[in-house]
């Protein structure tokens, strides 16, 4: 578990170089290195995910000097809009086997504040699944359980195009299917946290939601509302990380339905996440809006 409280530690190296008192007061986004694995191609994967230090600001920023990777074009896959708190393994980068020392970076301006976090292939960085399903709280408080071991994240498959069109106010139809290898085994989360509920802890089986990744999230609502996908831990607070979470029951056929709806125009990327609790799947929709 040694390798895992080295990962958390990679969030406050992000800010390393701001004052404690300012970091707490400032209500800023730090980005975060996460780690990096190995791909069996020689080539290496950097995972980055960021703190939102507000408990309810979601912040949207624009790729360009404000929300950019270096060396590289500014736009990598990064998010644009921010949700609360804390946020892991929210985007990843594979990098070429003869990467060496090199660094890539994600400079972050949010209320002013700039900050940076660095992507090396320095060794303390190394993360394995049981790592970032410990992360996430699969285990509780940064440990794991047997039912973890061998776990894959989920199979998810979006239907449709991957890019659509609609006009402002007209509902879009989502869909999306998943299977999972029903690994770790579903836990609820208890009624009550306690007073020193301090590290991550979160339910355990297949659970599901859209969000938006990239635009101005106020404008968009979906039918029927989604579970958050950040760490609420707040009792009550709707999340798979907060006291009294049950999952939700899950349909047979594994399919997930839902409508979006923009009150905006612009361009959006809608994120599904297949999640099991320890390790998750993506996809995206992008979606433009017209007036």
């Amino acid at each position: 578990m040694l390798r895992a409280v080295v990962v958390m530690i990679g969030l406050g190296a992000a800010s390393a170089d701001l004052p404690a008192q300012v970091a707490t007061q400032t209500p800023n986004v730090a980005p975060v290195f996460e780690g990096w694995q190995p791909n069996a191609d020689g080539t290496f994967t950097l995972m980055f995910g960021y703190f939102n230090r507000s408990w309810q600001d979601m912040p949207l920023v624009p790729i360009g000097p404000n929300n950019k990777l270096e060396p590289g074009p500014p736009d990598q896959g990064q998010p644009t809009y921010f949700q609360p708190r804390r946020n892991h393994y929210v985007f990843r980068i594979t990098v070429p086997a003869d990467f060496g020392s090199k660094e890539v970076v994600w400079t972050l301006t949010t209320l002013g504040r700039t900050e940076k976090a660095y992507g090396t292939l320095k060794p303390d960085y190394v993360i394995d699944e049981m790592i970032m399903m410990s992360n996430v709280g699969a285990g509780g408080a940064l440990s794991s359980t047997p039912d973890m071991v061998g776990n894959k994240p989920p199979v998810l498959k979006v239907d449709g195009d991957k890019s659509r069109t609609i006009g402002v106010g007209q509902p879009l139809a989502l869909a999306a299917t998943i299977t999972d290898d029903a690994k770790p085994a579903p836990r609820q989360m208890p009624k009550a946290l306690g007073t020193d509920y301090i590290l991550p802890n979160s339910a355990k089986g297949l659970r599901f939601s859209w969000f938006v990744y990239r635009g101005d999230g106020a404008s968009v609502t979906f039918d029927p509302p989604q579970a958050k996908v950040w760490e609420d831990t707040r009792d009550g607070g709707h999340s798979p990380w907060s006291a009294g979470w049950v999952n939700l029951p899950w349909p047979a056929d594994g399919r997930h339905a839902a409508r979006v709806t923009f009150a905006s125009a612009g361009t959006y990327t809608i994120r599904a996440i297949a999640h099991d609790g320890g390790l998750a799947s993506v996809e995206d929709v992008v979606v433009t809006v017209t007036p």
